[in-house]
């Protein structure tokens, strides 16, 4: 047996490239707050002493404690209106197993994989978790991509952005790709299975795998799919409050994370209309969703600064960017490691 086959190595392996990921990505999150310092003349902005007093600390936890609550809310009205059932205190884990692994992978591809194989855990089949998975992502989609093209023709601050002649047709090739596959998955799940076929086709004449292999994979792609259509099917009929309560979680989960750097501002001193900041965040976000950075790295910041731009002297823009980030992003990250690796650990001694 190779010693990579150990549970030791194994973990060990992953603890490594877990640490690679983090590293890469908080490399590339301090791009654009370096670009933003060097526009500064190389001087750091002040920090700000309104930032920690009593009220903006408390605001911001509770804001916190509201984005993550409604963010493990979300997916578990999902998953109950499907007719499963799993403890809300493992779905509290996922959402720092999410966010951690979302922001470590290019274009948030390791969140849906590590939510997938956590509910499998949990006893779900994989196609019911994967359908889970992506009615969570389809409604903060459509809450977030609908608008966009409105917020982007007529917003008053975004005609005047740098984001509307530079980014417009990258992210409106981009919505179509990812909204055409989305579609595909609830609508044509016969061409996903064709496509599955062929793949699995041409690796076995290739040579790469087996006849017995090759049959073995194409009954388990055409059941999970079957079970996947099923699970949609069941969510849109389901208990009507688990329904709403799913929509209304996943609303509540993107106006608390909208919500911060209006927070920000105003503690600071700077006047800014809410429903503005909810638009520009809402056009911000949209751009992050095809970030192929490590959790938008750099992209986030980078859009982040060309919306925001004239809204606050580049001091408060780079304090705001990244006590933003910190908040959505880090201190999920930060729970996330030893969750994940806790989770590892227990995995490793039950095997």
């Amino acid at each position: 047996m190779s010693a990579l086959n150990t549970p030791g190595q194994r973990d060990g392996l992953f603890t490594r490239r877990l640490a690679a990921f983090v590293t890469l990505f908080l490399l590339l999150s301090a791009g654009v707050p370096y670009a933003i310092y060097h526009e500064l003349g190389g001087q750091l902005p002040a920090l700000d002493t309104r930032l920690f007093s009593p009220v903006a600390v408390l605001s911001c936890l509770g804001l916190l404690l509201v984005y993550f609550v409604a963010d493990g809310l979300r997916l578990y009205y999902v998953v109950r209106a499907q007719n499963h059932r799993v403890p809300a205190v493992q779905m509290a884990r996922l959402v720092f197993i999410n966010i951690l692994f979302s922001n470590i992978t290019p274009m948030a591809t390791g969140g849906g994989f590590a939510q997938i194989g956590y509910l499998r855990a949990q006893g779900m089949h994989l196609g019911a978790a994967t359908a889970a998975t992506t009615l969570r992502t389809l409604l903060a989609s459509l809450l977030i991509f609908i608008p966009t093209p409105f917020l982007i023709l007529f917003m008053e601050p975004l005609q005047e952005s740098a984001m509307v002649g530079h980014w417009s047709l990258y992210l409106g090739i981009f919505a179509a790709l990812y909204a055409g596959f989305f579609l595909l998955m609830l609508t044509r799940r016969r061409w996903l299975m064709a496509a599955g076929n062929a793949c699995l086709q041409a690796l076995h004449i290739s040579g790469l795998i087996g006849e017995q292999r090759m049959r073995r994979w194409r009954f388990t792609l055409h059941r999970e799919l079957v079970r996947f259509g099923y699970a949609l099917l069941t969510y849109l009929k389901g208990r009507r409050r688990d329904l709403v309560l799913s929509l209304l979680c996943t609303l509540l989960f993107l106006l608390s994370l909208f919500s911060f750097p209006a927070l920000l501002f105003w503690l600071l001193g700077h006047p800014i209309d809410y429903w503005t900041v909810i638009g520009l965040m809402v056009v911000t976000t949209f751009a992050m969703y095809f970030a192929p950075t490590p959790g938008a790295a750099g992209i986030a910041e980078g859009v982040f600064a060309l919306v925001f731009a004239g809204m606050a002297p580049p001091g408060d823009l780079l304090l705001v960017i990244i006590v933003w980030r910190a908040l959505t992003i880090y201190s999920g990250m930060l729970i996330g490691v030893p969750v994940t690796l806790h989770l590892l650990a227990r995995q490793r001694h039950t095997t």
